[in-house]
């Protein structure tokens, strides 16, 4: 029976969680940054301010939260980096995961707030891409690095060819939705955009056989 209640305590803690960071982003969206306060967040959640202030002392720390969950939510786990061994089907399932996780409305959400608070709060900034984008970053890096040297690709520097590949998906799944509001690409749309990234990494580093 503890144990049943230890479990359900710690659903209901992720659950509230999950609610703070939800409000946060969109009243982040909505009003700001310095706009929104921990007290209007704790309204727009359904929860207490002791709750909050219990996950989150500061508005700084909610902002943390909400970057690390974001980059590492479903397809943004870094765990999930591909054995070297196959670099077409490690490549196609990086890619893939890469652009479902920067399809997502938060991923878009966050990166609006940032763009738009970075003057005034280039912290934020820094948060998201040392906490977010360069920790991902560095798994794809560390994944070319070890198929380059397991044999199975020619990738004399993983940082250039890391930032290639992200770089092909990004620049069509999430760069044109910041700016057009009416950018939906079908799931056909995306799976070819990450395919024909694949292609092109495959015919730059695909080592060339002994003549």
């Amino acid at each position: 029976m503890a144990a049943e209640l230890t479990a359900h305590h710690r659903r209901l803690a992720q659950q509230k969680r999950e609610a703070i960071t939800s409000a946060a982003t969109e009243l982040f969206l909505d009003r700001g940054y310095d706009g929104t306060s921990l007290a209007r967040i704790a309204e727009a959640a359904g929860v207490s301010k002791s709750t909050l202030f219990k996950q989150f002392p500061t508005k700084a720390a909610l902002f943390e939260a909400i970057v690390t969950e974001s980059w590492q939510r479903d397809a943004g786990d870094t765990a999930a980096r591909p054995q070297a061994g196959d670099l077409r089907s490690g490549l196609t399932a990086i890619g893939h995961r890469y652009a479902d996780l920067i399809g997502q409305p938060r991923m878009t959400g966050l990166f609006r707030i940032v763009i738009a608070e970075l003057p005034r709060f280039p912290e934020l900034g820094r948060m998201q891409f040392q906490l977010g984008k360069l920790p991902y970053f560095a798994s794809v890096q560390q994944y070319l690095e070890s198929e380059h040297e397991a044999g199975n690709a020619d990738v004399p520097d993983a940082e250039s060819a890391a930032n290639q590949f992200l770089g092909m998906i990004a620049n069509y799944v999430l760069w044109p939705r910041m700016l057009l509001t009416g950018w939906k690409p079908t799931a056909s749309d995306i799976h070819n955009a990450v395919e024909e990234a694949v292609q092109t990494m495959l015919a730059r580093y695909t080592p060339n056989p002994p003549a």
